[in-house]
C-alpha cells in the first residue's frame, strides 16, 4: 500500500470515516503520522469549542468575583477554586461516573457520557476557571486614570464595561491567556485516558501513538511525530494569538506595546 493510499483510507478515521481496522502488522511511518494526524481532529474540537465557550464563562465568572454581591461573587470564587484545585485527570474521571450515573436516572444524559459531549463539559469548566482568574487579575489591574477618564467622558455601566474595562481587561490579561489556551490544547490528550472510552477506536493523537507504540514496543516513533503535530499547533495558536495581541495593543506607541512571553505550564 503506498503512503497516498494510506492517507485515503485512514486520513479521517478518527471521526469514522476509512478503513474500520486498524493496521496489524508491518507499521510504516506513513501509517503512524497519518492515524496519529487523523486524532489530530479532536483534539483541535476540544481545544477549539471548549476555548471559545470557555472565554464567555471566564469574563463572567471575572466579572462574578469583582463583584459586590455576595450571591455573584461567592459562587464565581467557589467554582474557580474548584477547577483549579483539583487534577484536571480526576475532573474527567469523576464527571465521567457522574454523567454514567445520572444517564441512569434521567437518559436525556446519555450524549454526557460520550467524550463528544462529556469531555468537553470538563475542558469547558477547567478553561473557564483559569481564564477567569487570569482576567480577574486583569481587571483589577486596570489603571484608576482609565476608569476616572471614561466617568469624565460620561460613560457608566454597559458602555464603560464595553469601551473601556473589557478591552483594557483582555490586553493586560492576554499574554497570560495565550499561554492558558496552549496549555489547553495539549491538556486535550487526557480524554481519552481519563474515563470517557473511545467509542470504535475512535480516538485522539495520543490514542493513536500509544497503539503505535504498544505494537512496536518503539515509543520512540510515534512520540515524536505526535510532539511534532503539536508543536506546529501551539506555533499556528501562537501566531494567531500574536495578531490579536497587535489587534488589541494597536493604539499604543511601538515602544510601550506588551511583546507575549510563552512560558508554558509544566504541570497543573
Amino acid at each position: 500500500m503506498s503512503c497516498w493510499e494510506t492517507v485515503a483510507d485512514y486520513a479521517f478515521r478518527s471521526i469514522g470515516f476509512g478503513e474500520r481496522l486498524l493496521p496489524r502488522s508491518d507499521f510504516t511511518i506513513c501509517q503512524q503520522a497519518t492515524l496519529i494526524g487523523s486524532g489530530m481532529i479532536w483534539n483541535v474540537y476540544f481545544g477549539v469549542v471548549a476555548l471559545f465557550s470557555g472565554f464567555v464563562m471566564a469574563t463572567v465568572l471575572a466579572l462574578g468575583k469583582a463583584s459586590q454581591s455576595f450571591w455573584l461573587r461567592k459562587p464565581s470564587e467557589w467554582f474557580i477554586f474548584l477547577f483549579r484545585g483539583s487534577p484536571l485527570f480526576i475532573q474527567f474521571f469523576f464527571a465521567y461516573f457522574l454523567f454514567l450515573n445520572l444517564k441512569q436516572a434521567v437518559p436525556i444524559f446519555s450524549p454526557f457520557t460520550a467524550a463528544w459531549l462529556g469531555a468537553l463539559v470538563v475542558l469547558f469548566c477547567n478553561t473557564a476557571a483559569y481564564s477567569g482568574e487570569i482576567f480577574y487579575g486583569a481587571l483589577l489591574s486596570i489603571p484608576r486614570g482609565d476608569i476616572e477618564a471614561a466617568d469624565a467622558y460620561g460613560f457608566s455601566g454597559m458602555t464603560r464595561f464595553r469601551k473601556i474595562t473589557w478591552p483594557t481587561m483582555l490586553r493586560l490579561a492576554w499574554p497570560a491567556y495565550t499561554n492558558e489556551s496552549i496549555f489547553l490544547f495539549h491538556a486535550t490528550t487526557l480524554v481519552f485516558f481519563s474515563g470517557f472510552p473511545a467509542y470504535q477506536q475512535k480516538g485522539d493523537a495520543l490514542y493513536y501513538a500509544n497503539y503505535f507504540a504498544d505494537k512496536t514496543f518503539n515509543p520512540f516513533v510515534p512520540y515524536p511525530i505526535l510532539a511534532g503535530y503539536f508543536i506546529m499547533l501551539s506555533l499556528i495558536i501562537i501566531g494567531f494569538f500574536g495578531l490579536m495581541n497587535k489587534r488589541l495593543n494597536r493604539h499604543l506607541p511601538q515602544e510601550e506595546r506588551r511583546k507575549l512571553r510563552i512560558r508554558p505550564n509544566m504541570i497543573r
